[in-house]
């Protein structure tokens, strides 16, 4: 394994595992998402850290990664634990193959798509990013995911640039989920909204970075979910849209 590759994989584990307390605010943040004995899917699972803190709430969990390297660690941390499937696939609009675009040094922003490289890669929280051709990995879709686990409680979607094309993929609302956002490719998190608001009822709210706090006291319908994006500057920090149907309370 290449030194920039080896660097890349240490920084992701000291992101995900080497802050204090971050285990304990990241099980408070998901506990009203995620019950004892329901079913979570993990898009874009990575080093695992979702993983690790669904299992403690008492979840069962579907992760998909498709870096051959973070999937060695997941099986390394989650291989024995029946109640953990891992699955070494993207995920997308339809079921195929792509070319991973990987991010040897910064691993977290490894992708399959060119389009969002080149419309992220100039601004300054990706200055200095370079990515390579990597494998080409299977691609899956959420409706095939479903059929062959279940219907989950809650999906996680943090897949650089694909997150629409992840719910594209999906025919049927599911209770809750959650996507990644980036101001300087909102349109996409935009996408998603519109996407959920044509399968189900939905309501909304958002987190900023990795702060695992809700941004909003009360949870918004689409329109004022898309004016919170909107109103963003193209330099506003990333974070994650949740979304869960209108009905759960």
């Amino acid at each position: 394994m290449r030194p920039g590759r080896i660097a890349g994989i240490a920084r992701s584990l000291a992101i995900y595992y080497g802050i204090p307390l971050r285990a304990r605010r990241l099980s408070r943040f998901y506990a009203p998402f995620v019950a004892r004995g329901t079913l979570c899917f993990d898009i874009g699972a990575h080093a695992g850290n979702r993983v690790r803190c669904w299992r403690a709430l008492g979840a069962r969990v579907v992760a998909i990664e498709p870096q051959p390297d973070f999937v060695r660690i997941l099986e390394g941390l989650f291989g024995n634990d029946p109640e953990v499937s891992i699955v070494p696939v993207a995920v997308g609009r339809e079921e195929g193959a792509s070319e991973l675009l990987v991010s040897e040094r910064t691993p977290t922003v490894t992708t399959l798509s060119r389009d969002w490289i080149e419309r992220v890669g100039a601004t300054p929280s990706f200055r200095g990013v370079q990515w390579q051709t990597g494998p080409t990995v299977p691609v899956t879709t959420l409706d095939a995911l479903i059929a062959r686990f279940g219907v989950p409680a809650f999906v996680k979607i943090d897949v650089e640039g694909l997150e629409l094309a992840v719910l594209e993929g999906l025919s049927r609302p599911v209770p809750a989920l959650s996507f990644e956002y980036l101001p300087a490719a909102r349109d996409i998190a935009l996408g998603c909204i519109d996407r959920l608001a044509a399968l189900g009822r939905y309501s909304f709210n958002w987190s900023v970075g990795e702060t695992h706090r809700l941004a909003e006291p009360a949870w918004l319908d689409a329109g004022a979910m898309r004016e919170r994006l909107v109103a963003l500057p193209d330099d506003a920090r990333s974070g994650d849209v949740y979304a869960r149907r209108a009905d759960a309370g």
